[in-house]
Formats: structure tokens, sequence, C-alpha cells
């Protein structure tokens, strides 16, 4: 008697349809009647009542199958026991900005294929939020603009992300290829919860001082990106995002900023006095990435 056959009974009895059963052990139909077949014979005694278009368990069969919930059971015990004795699975506490930005999970997906056996926990938190759990601890790696760091957390620049525009369909701005900062000037402008992104608000308000403006800011706030798709979607304000969340907001449409191009830096952020092997890994992977995907060319270097 083999372990698979007492899972695939029980998952038979679970369905009472060899073709459901089949599927969820990810097996042809054949083959669980085949293993199932095998286990009657094993034991002497008919577990399943089969027609064309019904399945049932025998008596004998209702007695085994509580037996053999009991047995897979105690294997689950015993294999997490043995995990156990070893040590627990390390795990890694990261900080994120917000779900829609891409870079983070791009390259924690890279850091899961290394170290299958990692358990990451992403913690959504401000970037003050994430300066403030990686000084006490309670965060291992954060990301953001590095620019407002204490002196306990260190950084590494990965990406330098294009800074645009979202606007909403039929808007003049929709038509064309790029936005000159300057044209913004006109423009109601979505800032962030100031407890929220005050270094994001300070980059944006940065910019329209280079360009020669101080942005008329609208009135209402939002705590998430997609709340200011919607306001914008809506048609009550524009919204400055940088490229590695347009993927993530239907219903609007984004250019980027040229006159000048505006470029929001990316840092990686971890506990200065933090060596570990798995903090680093993400390092490694970020800076690995970057240079990959070119995150720190922008287009003016492009062009020389």
């Amino acid at each position: 008697m083999e372990l698979r056959q007492l899972r695939y009974f029980v998952t038979l009895s679970q369905e009472l349809h060899f073709g459901r059963a089949a599927a969820r052990e990810h097996i042809v139909q054949s083959a669980l009647s085949q293993q199932v077949q095998r286990l009657e014979r094993e034991l002497g005694v008919r577990l399943l009542e089969r027609s064309t278009h019904h399945v049932a368990l025998t008596a004998a069969g209702a007695v085994f199958l509580a037996e053999a919930r009991q047995i897979l059971a105690h294997v689950d015990r015993a294999a997490r026991a043995a995990r156990n004795a070893v040590g627990p699975s390390p795990t890694l506490r990261v900080g994120i900005i917000d779900s829609s930005y891409d870079s983070m999970p791009q390259i924690l997906h890279e850091v899961q294929a290394r170290y299958p056996d990692l358990v990451i926990h992403q913690i959504e938190a401000s970037v003050p939020e994430q300066y403030q759990q990686l000084a006490d601890g309670r965060l291992d790696v954060g990301i953001g603009r590095a620019a407002l760091a204490p002196p306990q957390v260190a950084s590494h620049l990965f990406r330098r992300d294009p800074l645009g525009v979202l606007v909403p369909p039929g808007h003049p701005f929709a038509e064309l290829d790029g936005i000159p900062a300057a044209t913004l000037a006109q423009e109601p402008l979505l800032l962030a919860e100031e407890v929220q992104a005050p270094e994001f608000n300070q980059f944006t308000v940065e910019m329209c001082r280079a360009a020669g403006f101080t942005p008329t800011v609208y009135e209402g706030t939002v705590e998430s990106i997609r709340a200011a798709a919607d306001l914008v979607a809506q048609g009550r304000c524009l919204y400055c995002v940088p490229s590695s969340c347009i993927s993530a907001l239907p219903a609007t449409i984004w250019r980027p900023l040229t006159e000048p191009a505006s470029y929001y830096p990316w840092s990686v952020l971890w506990r200065a006095s933090d060596g570990s092997d798995h903090v680093q890994a993400i390092v490694a992977c970020a800076r690995t990435m970057s240079k990959r995907l070119g995150w720190l060319v922008t287009t003016d270097q492009m062009a020389d």
C-alpha cells in the first residue's frame, strides 16, 4: 500500500467523481482508477460502488476513509516535525509603498526563485513608516526615495523611473506623446496625503518649481494610487506618477513629462547594521535587475 493510493482514495471520496478527482491530483483519470483498484485488491475489500454515472462509498470504504485520513494527517505532522527539527524557515519582512508599483514585486520574484524556502512577508507602509520600522527591527527591507533616510538606514539606488502624468481620456494632453512640465501650471494636481508620502509630494513640487511655477493643488486627498486614478478618470484633477505603476491603472492615460524629463529615484532600503544573507540577496538582485533592464539609464543618456 502506498501513500499516494491513500491520497487518491481520499480525494475520490470527497469528489465522488473520477474526472474531478483526477484533475485535483493532476493525473489522468485512468491512472487514478488503476491505483484505486490496486488498493482494493491489496486490501481484499471493495471500497467503492461504481457505475457509469455514479460513485459511492461502500460500508467498508467509509470505515477505511476515516482511517486513511488519520494516516495522511499523521504523515503531514511527521513531515512538519522533521522540518522544524532542522529549524524554522527563514523569513524576510519587506516594506512596499503601494501594490500598484512593480519594482519590488519583480525583485522579490527573483529572490524567491533563488531561495524557495524563504518566507517573504510584504507589508504596505509609507516611506516614513518604513524608515521607522527598519530602525526598530520590524522591517528587514524597504523601498522608496532615500533622500530623507535617517543615518541608521542604508540605501542603494536601483531605478530612475520616468515621471509622467495620469490624464483622463478626452483630455487634450492625452493626444500628446509627452507633456512639457510647464503646461501643468493651469491644471489642478493631486498630491498624496502628506503623512503618507512627503518625499513624493516634495519631489512633485520641486519638479513644478523647476519648470517655473507653483502647482495648483487639488483640495481632495487619497491614500492609494488606484484611488488617485479614479479621481483622474472622473476629470477632477491630474496626477503625477512614475511609469512603474501605469500597468495597474485602468481608465486613465499616462504620458511622460518632458522639457525637462523627470525621473523618480527608487532605492532599496535596509538597516545599516544588518548584513544578513537574505537582505543582501535583495540588494544584489535589485542591482542585477537594474543593470539587466536598464533601470538607471534615462532617455537623455540613450540619446547621447
